[in-house]
């Protein structure tokens, strides 16, 4: 059965009602072919095997993998402690401005959006020099037992 109603009232020149009714024919097809939804869509972020400051990434542990996953919330002005990695990490900034500060005087900064690759094995920290709070999501390709950070508390903050 194909029928379409359509009707529209009109007073005075204005019109105050309209509708329309099709087949259930019809609409019961356009449930089984809905209209195409976006596709998913990907972005590379990041795809290296240096470090921020340019260095080589060390080889991976042998023995069975710890993945740790880690958000970082740094309020406006905060310094994070001088301290060194042990494991591969790497993250994506996901609010705010980071500077990293190697101590070698190395500095980079990671803005909102962007990934990084820290460090591993050399002593750097972490400031949020904005105004507004960092969020940063960090992945560590770490093994059981193993601390994400070593701290350097002798290493005074400038």
């Amino acid at each position: 059965m194909n029928w379409m109603l359509a009707a529209t009232l009109t007073i005075c020149g204005a019109t105050i009602v309209s509708f329309s009714l099709t087949s259930c024919k019809k609409a019961h097809a356009e449930e089984e072919n809905p209209t195409p939804t976006q596709q998913v869509q990907t972005t590379e972020l990041i795809r290296t095997s240096q470090s921020w400051d340019g260095v080589e990434l060390p080889d991976y542990f042998q023995g069975r993998p710890e993945l740790v996953a880690v958000k970082y919330v740094f309020p406006a002005g905060q310094k994070l402690g001088w301290h060194h990695h042990v494991a591969m990490n790497y993250g994506v900034l996901v609010q705010g401005e980071l500077t990293i500060i190697g101590q070698d005087g190395k500095t980079k900064v990671v803005h909102e959006g962007e990934a990084v690759v820290e460090m591993v094995g050399t002593i750097h920290h972490g400031e949020n020099r904005g105004t507004k709070p960092v969020i940063l999501y960090m992945f560590y390709l770490s093994q059981k037992d193993l601390p994400l950070a070593v701290q350097h508390p002798e290493i005074p903050l400038e």
